[in-house]
């Protein structure tokens, strides 16, 4: 009996895990509704690493944990002091659209055109810029991204064929649609 060898430079790698956005957007949602108020309060320490970043990071697999961490803080920075969960639309160039106030909103608005500007212009996952973004359409009371399509979106980030910040400022400029019964201003 002769044993067999595999041929050297072919050992086989232990499996990797794929990272799921879903479930990242469920369990962060089932918090919420839940009424996990500290778990939540654990997210928002960006600085200190809890049991709460390290299961958020569990949906990251193995490629993704720390980015799964910084959009579980994003999603509890939004939801701090909301009772009920919301899972947001549209991806972050459209809701950075719904910014603003009386005087305008989105493009018709200064400041949310900076920070769109400061945004798509960041080479680097702009976290910092992100969560300022979350904090004014929480301020707005404008329903957030998508926390699938930012989280995906993020995972992208880097892959110029994607090109992520550039469709997100596509969104944030698009016209809104108008109406059938809109009147015409020809």
């Amino acid at each position: 009996m002769t044993e067999q060898h595999p041929p050297v430079g072919t050992e086989t790698e232990p499996p990797r895990f794929p990272h799921d956005s879903t479930a990242l957007t469920a369990w962060l949602t089932a918090l919420v509704r839940n009424r996990e108020y500290g778990t939540l309060a654990e997210l928002r320490r960006a600085r200190v690493r809890t049991n709460a970043h390290i299961r958020a990071g569990w949906h990251g697999g193995d490629n993704h944990r720390d980015l799964f961490e910084q959009v579980a803080f994003l999603f509890a920075v939004y939801h701090q002091g909301h009772p009920t969960p919301s899972y947001g639309h549209g991806s972050l160039g459209a809701a950075a659209r719904r910014i603003g106030d009386g005087t305008g909103r989105g493009p018709d608005n200064p400041g949310a055109q900076r920070l769109l500007d400061r945004v798509v212009a960041s080479r680097r996952i702009p976290w910092r810029h992100l969560q300022h973004a979350v904090t004014r359409l929480r301020s707005c009371e404008q329903p957030p991204p998508s926390w699938t399509a930012l989280t995906e979106d993020l995972i992208k980030w880097n892959d110029r064929k994607a090109r992520v910040a550039y469709q997100w400022s596509v969104e944030f400029h698009t016209p809104p649609e108008r109406g059938r019964d809109a009147p015409d201003d020809r």
